[in-house]
């Protein structure tokens, strides 16, 4: 049991899934994907109140090298405890949550096999139903029942292979069409240059099945054919080479738009035609513009390592700020509270470049995400204007950083909180100033001759460790900012000090 348990990360399910990586072993087999299918599929009659062979689950997966054997090992162990299995082959994560959705699936359950942006050798499942992604607690009880099942063998020559990725698709391309409403109708992006990078994972789709038929010109568009072995750059808008990769490819080709998705397009960022990274805290900033047309005074809900510029920006457009925990799953639950406690909260979205949006099911897509950019592209176009000035207001950072604290002790989880203690009552102390509400660790801002920007020292979810991240306006800030945390944390010498 304890080994099928040690596979959920969060709210999915996450493993090794080949070999190929020194020093990891399989621990996501082919076994343990067929216990865990049958266990959803039980856990699925269980909530909706079914027979098991009433139940119609889809499945699908990105590029990885292993979804093919993890495919065959769910859809047996679905197929072996009774339910219909449908295959809806090379697709994103969200178009596999619209399965449940469309008129013409409306399935019961709905598998994703993806391990985002990890290295080629991971791989992992998320599960959907009509009301959206599993929490922490399904997942742990689809583990616990998949512990006690045998891997179950069935004929999979029913299977039913369904194009559920043009439907998706043209869900996308009739919201962006009835948005901008150009007078040639069927052609709402045509005289825009957009370049698109996958990264090799799966969201080839958006150009050849949005982005083209609409009009757009995608020439210059990069990494778009699936390849599970990342051979260009990890698909991550987080990272740095790949930022730099469709950043440089926006500038080459000239282009008013670079879009880039993570493996399974539930992630995106973007550049602007003179090369500015909208990622991070700008992403954030341009997709609150948006959306404060249609929901003014809205709030927006951020995870915890969002800037004090961010915030100021979002409050000079007459929105609302609600900083809340890391992940997005967090973010996302507590969006969806204050909507159904009166709150209005349009959006809700992590540094990261997961957003999820109250008009679109709360659902995290960066394909959505991009529909949204491109309509506020094309109308500032009409207008004359760049897309830019969505963000005119948003203050430039100097300089971002991020440590861990390595906890070496075996009990990390009370130590990091005596060290997390401690290092409040010492800022409180010297007067610093401390941000109320803190949802996780503690926040400190600075603005004085000495010091200007912000840090946040929290414990981590499951590691021995406590990150810190740090925002400096000028030079040097984020050197002193480091040292603050430094002589706060002073006599605590299980906390391991990295290397600035």
């Amino acid at each position: 049991m304890e080994s099928i348990m040690k596979l959920q990360n969060g709210s999915d399910v996450r493993g090794i899934a080949c070999e190929g990586v020194e020093g990891e072993t399989v621990n996501l087999t082919e076994d343990a994907g067929n216990r865990i299918g049958g266990a959803f599929a039980r856990w699925l009659a269980a909530k909706k109140g079914k027979a098991v062979q009433a139940l119609r689950i889809g499945i699908g997966h990105d590029s990885r090298i292993t979804a093919d054997s993890l495919f065959a090992a769910a859809a047996k162990g679905i197929a072996a405890a009774g339910a219909r299995v449908y295959d809806c082959g090379l697709v994103s994560t969200p178009s596999m949550f619209m399965t449940t959705v469309f008129d013409e699936f409306q399935f019961d359950g709905a598998v994703m096999i993806t391990a985002s942006h990890l290295p080629f050798n991971r791989n992992g499942y998320k599960f959907f139903d009509r009301d959206g992604g599993l929490e922490h607690d399904d997942i742990t009880a689809i583990l616990e029942t998949a512990s006690t099942l045998a891997p179950a063998q069935a004929d999979l020559a029913s299977v039913e292979k369904v194009d559920s990725i043009s439907v998706y698709c043209g869900f996308l391309r009739d919201k962006i069409k009835k948005s901008i409403q150009a007078a040639d109708y069927d052609r709402p992006l045509a005289g825009l240059h957009i370049v698109v990078d996958t990264g090799n994972g799966a969201g080839g789709f958006f150009v050849e099945k949005v982005l083209d038929p609409l009009g757009a010109d995608t020439s210059g568009s990069q990494f778009l054919e699936p390849d599970g072995r990342f051979p260009n750059h990890i698909p991550n808008p987080e990272n740095k080479q790949a930022m730099e990769s469709i950043r440089q490819a926006v500038l080459n080709n000239k282009a008013d738009l670079g879009i880039i998705f993570d493996t399974d397009v539930d992630r995106m960022s973007a550049v602007l035609p003179n090369g500015d990274e909208v990622n991070r805290d700008a992403i954030i900033a341009m997709m609150t513009a948006i959306v404060s047309e249609d929901y003014p005074g809205g709030t927006i809900v951020t995870d915890s390592v969002t800037s004090d510029r961010l915030t100021r920006f979002i409050e000079s457009i007459g929105m609302k700020h609600h900083r809340y925990m890391r992940g997005y799953k967090n973010v996302i639950n507590e969006s969806i509270r204050l909507n159904n406690a009166g709150i209005v909260s349009p959006l809700a979205i992590e540094t990261s470049g997961h957003g999820a949006l109250s008009e679109n099911y709360f659902l995290d897509d960066g394909a959505y995400m991009a529909v949204k950019l491109l309509i506020a592209l094309a109308r500032a176009a009409r207008e004359n204007k760049p897309l830019s000035s969505f963000i005119d207001k948003l203050e430039k950072g100097f300089e971002e950083r991020e440590y861990r604290f390595k906890i070496d002790c075996e009990d990390f989880k009370a130590y990091g909180k005596k060290a997390l203690d401690a290092f409040e009552e010492r800022a409180r102390a010297k007067g610093y100033d401390i941000a109320p509400n803190s949802y996780e660790g503690i926040r400190i801002s600075f603005d004085t001759d000495e010091m200007k920007g912000w840090l946040l020292l929290r414990m981590s979810l499951h590691d021995p460790q406590m990150p810190l991240n740090i925002e400096g306006v000028r030079e040097g800030d984020c050197d002193r900012l480091f040292e603050t945390v430094l002589a706060l944390l002073e006599g605590f010498d299980q906390l391991v000090i990295p290397a600035k």
